[in-house]
């Protein structure tokens, strides 16, 4: 059985991500909590809106009501990296080469690692970021679409429409297509090679967790009392194809998914805080932490896929080892 190493803050918890081996816990009140030889933490916003690691793993990026982007190193310096005064971050991005996007209302923006901005403006509020696995081109989703832009050149946007709102939005690991979540029950894809699009609908709630496999070939979600997971290998992805349902629960909702580091494996976070992993290939499922106070509202796996952390909305956080 695994075991539980517990951290019980006050307050939601945004973001659970590991900085090398050292799990960080980013909580809506502000602060940033790690476990480092010791419970350590700081506190970077005047409430906190958004966080992600960056891609190299060497530090979190976070955004908040203040207006402010911080930088929190795995040793715990801070830096403010820009600020917006009267406007809050409501979505962060981490980029390649130290880049990285925030949306400020209908501004999406990416700041460069030597400082510089560009910006490009939406005629409706951006509600997600997401950088595209290679080179500098960023997806904003918006009311009614997602827009594609390339930073740092003078190149229009592309549109990719499709009425409703999307809330947020991802690239495949191999840039072939764009999924957003939308305000309705449902996701959408596109194929970025042909724009052929797919609405990939049936949830009975919002998806506001999505998770790739550590190859690409599935997409696990949440909203529903399953994680619900999209088959993406071959040329037409999820297409004409139905996805698999792992960890049913006919009365708990999942709300957070988080997909292994190395093995066809999910990590299911329900409702009433417990978690379960499932397996892929036979959809076998083991138990990793019994149900808790306040529903699962972050994890995510160390590099080598040992350790998971986690945090719930009331602040009821920790660590599952897989070690032992």
């Amino acid at each position: 059985m695994p075991t539980i190493a517990p951290l019980d803050l006050d307050g939601h918890c945004i973001t659970a991500v590991f900085l090398g081996d050292v799990p960080f816990f980013a909580l809506a009140d502000g602060t940033v909590h790690w476990l480092d030889h010791g419970h350590k933490s700081a506190e970077i916003h005047d409430g906190l809106l958004c966080a992600t690691p960056e891609q190299t793993g060497a530090a979190l990026l976070t955004g908040g009501e203040d207006g402010k982007i911080s930088r929190l190193t795995a040793d715990g310096n801070t830096e403010t990296l820009a600020e917006t005064p009267v406007k809050w971050i409501n979505c962060i991005a981490a980029g390649p080469q130290g880049a990285l996007g925030f949306a400020t209302g209908r501004s999406a923006n990416v700041r460069m690692a030597d400082g510089t901005l560009a910006e490009f403006q939406e005629q409706r509020t951006v509600e997600g970021l997401a950088f595209a696995p290679k080179g500098m081109r960023i997806a904003a989703a918006r009311y009614n679409g997602v827009s594609l832009h390339w930073a740092g050149t003078d190149a229009p946007p592309i549109d990719l429409e499709w009425k409703g709102a999307h809330t947020d939005v991802v690239f495949s690991p191999d840039g072939n297509y764009v999924v957003s979540c939308m305000q309705e029950n449902a996701l959408h894809s596109w194929r970025l090679k042909d724009s052929k699009h797919m609405r990939m609908s049936g949830y009975p709630a919002k998806v506001k967790s999505t998770s790739w496999s550590a190859r690409g070939k599935w997409l696990a979600s949440s909203g529903a009392p399953a994680a619900i997971v999209w088959p993406f290998a071959g040329k037409d992805g999820p297409m004409g194809k139905a996805p698999l349902e792992l960890g049913t629960r006919g009365d708990t909702m999942v709300t957070r998914v988080a997909c292994h580091p190395a093995d066809d494996v999910v990590a299911i976070g329900y409702a009433d805080g417990m978690i379960m992993a499932a397996r892929f290939s036979d959809q076998k499922e083991g138990l990793l932490r019994r149900g808790g106070k306040g529903a699962v509202s972050a994890m995510a796996w160390s590099k080598k896929g040992i350790q998971l952390a986690f945090g719930t909305e009331s602040g009821d956080c920790g660590i599952v080892d897989l070690s032992a």
